[in-house]
């Protein structure tokens, strides 16, 4: 899964061949839970589903990726080779990464009032998302990510929340009913831990299953966000800024993994980046390698990851968690093999079929 950290004092000065004046494309069709095949566009003009398998409750980017020959040094302007502009966030990649994969999802956020925040709304149409909970702010822009790529796939990100910020305990309240008839609640670090908090809390009154990616890492983040969380999910990056532990190998993610245990969420995945990831619960851990590959862009990768494991835990619940992990860096792989965040998540015909039996 990739490393994100923000590259600071850098100027790009892009020399670009080639500029997308129009959002990327995505795919059109996919395979729904029945193995047969849909258009998602033409079968999404009605927004909402009943009863979603997994909601997820965290935020929206546009993305504004250069990609460049190497990671610009602070206070460096490099040339880059190419730019694209596409849709991003850890919610909403998590989101359509389980959709694309079979699930049926809802989205609850929050975009602003503006063009990026209208291609967003019209982004999730198009993949099947209901978007019955996303709202729309006059009172701050639709979150941006600006992102540099370099010609190993390696990035780094800045963030600008912008309207992800604006959504409350409220507007997550207002979902209940919603995330009450749902089988998974995945939640990220990118909108506020109040309303991270309040989604987490529903979500086990409920008895439905919680899903917490904390990325990006706060060092403050709220103990309640971790003791609320059945599968408490970072990268080795983000569980040293909560732990302190600095992970170097699997031994170390162990000892990480251990301090996260002990402050009360019910399992802990950390992912470590082409070594796999790492399942861990008070029984003991599982190292579960992943296949190596060349990567092209491994940007979205984690994501790609949590959304494709809240699949499997909500549409393949027979599953033990170890195969579940498996099979979701299966399709982590895959996406990292193309470019772009979400264009780069595999559909489920792209998938070897034994990944669905």
């Amino acid at each position: 899964m990739p490393r994100s950290s923000p590259f600071g004092r850098c100027n790009l000065l892009l020399s670009v061949s080639l500029i997308h004046p129009a959002l990327a494309e995505f795919f059109d069709c996919a395979r729904n839970n029945n193995h047969a095949r849909i258009c998602i566009k033409s079968r999404q003009k009605r927004l909402k589903m009943s009863n979603p398998k997994v909601v997820v409750v965290g935020s929206c980017m546009t993305d504004l990726v250069s990609y460049t020959p190497r990671l610009p040094k602070p206070g460096e302007t490099i040339h880059g080779h190419q730019f694209s502009v596409g849709f991003g966030g850890k919610g909403a990649n998590q989101c359509i990464a389980a959709r694309r994969l079979g699930a049926s999802t809802a989205m609850v956020a929050m975009v602003g009032d503006d063009s990026f925040g209208q291609n967003y709304l019209q982004n999730f149409k198009d993949n099947g998302v209901d978007i019955t909970h996303v709202g729309v702010t006059k009172e701050a822009a639709t979150g941006v990510a600006p992102i540099a790529v370099d010609d190993s796939g390696e990035n780094c990100i800045i963030i600008v929340a912008g309207a992800n910020l604006k959504m409350t305990k409220k507007e997550v309240e207002a979902a209940e009913s919603m995330v009450k008839s749902s089988s998974v609640l995945v939640c990220q670090g990118e909108i506020t831990m109040e309303a991270t908090l309040a989604a987490l809390v529903m979500a086990r009154k409920h008895q439905v299953k919680t899903l917490m990616n904390a990325a990006p890492a706060d060092s403050s983040l709220d103990p309640s966000i971790i003791q609320n969380s059945d599968v408490f999910c970072v990268n080795e990056t983000e569980a040293e800024v909560l732990t302190s532990i600095c992970i170097k190998n699997v031994k170390d993610a162990e000892r990480a993994a251990e301090e996260l245990l002990s402050r009360g969420c019910g399992s802990v995945i950390i992912t470590l980046g082409g070594e796999g990831a790492l399942y861990s619960t008070s029984n003991g851990h599982v190292h579960v390698s992943a296949e190596k590959v060349t990567p092209v862009d491994t940007t979205g990768a984690g994501d790609a990851f949590v959304g494709a494991l809240a699949y499997f835990m909500a549409c393949y619940p027979q599953l033990d968690m170890v195969e579940m992990i498996r099979r979701s860096c299966k399709v982590a792989t895959v996406s990292v093999q193309a470019p772009g965040t979400q264009s780069s998540y595999p559909a489920r015909d792209k998938l070897p079929k034994e990944i669905f039996v």
